[in-house]
């Protein structure tokens, strides 16, 4: 073969060898992607979409300013009005066959339910969480409206956190300007 015929076939080759690579960087990504959809199917319908709302509040987290706190309640409203759910902590029923919803103490001594947007934010808390429903976001924020004794809800009290006065829940249901 002459050295120009040669030429292009290890041209014609490393086009073929790329292409290749293409394919195959392209079906591994689709593979992911989709392994990546099974476990959103796994996942309860009721916390499919609150990726959005970590996602906000790791925003938040990283540029801490006014505009990033509205932005972040208004991704909470959304998913508020989209029926979403969160997962809260309660405390095993005492003598009175009432369950309670975990309250954490912080250091200032005042207290704030526990809510986690997954099961995945719930286990990063090492096992101090015993029992866990889910519930709707709405009725959470509502219910914590209306009991005294604690000041809001903490949610994902141990990473991607974000502590919801009840100021800011009334900011997430409309009834306070930012």
């Amino acid at each position: 073969m002459s050295a120009k015929r040669l030429k292009f076939k290890t041209d014609r080759d490393k086009k073929r060898s790329k292409s290749f690579e293409r394919d195959s960087q392209s079906e591994r990504y689709w593979r992911e992607k989709k392994m990546g959809n099974d476990e959103m199917e796994k996942k309860d319908p009721g916390l499919q979409g609150n990726e959005k709302m970590e996602a906000a509040i790791a925003g938040l987290q990283q540029e801490p300013t006014q505009e990033m706190l509205a932005h972040t309640l208004t991704v909470i409203r959304r998913r508020m009005k989209e029926n979403g759910q969160l997962i809260i902590a309660v405390e095993p029923p005492k003598g009175d066959g009432q369950i309670q919803l975990q309250a954490i103490q912080t250091e200032d001594g005042k207290k704030w339910w526990a809510a986690f947007t997954g099961f995945e934010e719930e286990l990063k808390g090492g096992g101090s969480v015993k029992s866990t429903f889910m519930t709707d976001i709405r009725k959470l924020f509502e219910s914590a409206l209306q009991v005294e004794e604690i000041e809001g809800i903490i949610i994902n009290p141990w990473n991607r956190t974000i502590m919801l006065s009840k100021a800011l829940i009334k900011i997430i249901f409309g009834e306070e300007q930012v």
